[in-house]
């Protein structure tokens, strides 16, 4: 288990502008060759976002781009003719294929945050697509078949224990509250990175929501 705090993430985004960004992965001009990708996640953004403020029209491909609202609302827009608003509990994957162009802002009166995960397709290349699960269950898990994971959502009470997949790699992020796993406290932003866990729990030590993303080798 590789754990990496709320802290360490690189700071990003355009304070002035009302966006601050914290990047888990090797981003932009803070580039780590250590730190690239783990299993098919290629990156895990914090985004946040005053009301008005917001990304400009801007290009992706090859990337399964998938985003959970934490508070506020986004509005996305793109080039395939999509555009929804995405609240708390939502999830939203724009597979970006051979290449598509998007919008993401906060046209809201109130802050926007949002944790934005890519994932590397296993092939290249094809037609842009996009989904959006509204009010996702609780332990229900999201198949992202182009990249070979799943993501699981979880949002425990106090005491609550939780299974962690049996994968050769597994992703947790905690959104919110604290969690204890494998003898470790990890708060809001912390993150864990799991090579070949067997029969391991997660147990909610306050309330909290995390994001389990469960990937092949």
């Amino acid at each position: 288990m590789d754990v990496r705090r709320a802290g360490e993430r690189y700071p990003g985004g355009d304070p002035e502008a009302g966006i601050e960004s914290w990047h888990a992965f090797s981003f932009g001009p803070h580039y780590d060759p250590d730190n690239l990708r783990f299993g098919a996640v290629i990156a895990c953004n914090e985004e946040r976002l005053a009301p008005g403020a917001g990304f400009g029209e801007h290009p992706h491909s090859h990337t399964e781009i998938v985003t959970w609202v934490v508070e506020g609302e986004l509005t996305h827009r793109d080039s395939t003719g999509h555009e929804t608003r995405v609240r708390p509990g939502d999830v939203q994957r724009l597979s970006s294929a051979a290449g598509v162009r998007h919008v993401e802002r906060n046209d809201g009166s109130s802050p926007l945050t949002f944790v934005q995960m890519w994932l590397a397709p296993r092939d290249p290349g094809g037609v842009p697509s996009y989904e959006i699960v509204p009010g996702i269950a609780d332990s229900t898990p999201y198949a992202v078949p182009a990249a070979g994971a799943m993501l699981h959502v979880r949002r425990l009470v106090a005491g609550e224990r939780t299974a962690v997949p049996d994968a050769a790699h597994v992703y947790v992020h905690v959104v919110r509250g604290e969690v204890a796993l494998a003898g470790e406290t990890l708060g809001p932003g912390d993150a864990a990175r799991l090579t070949d866990p067997q029969g391991w729990e997660a147990v909610g030590e306050t309330p909290a929501e995390l994001l389990m993303w469960e990937m092949g080798a």
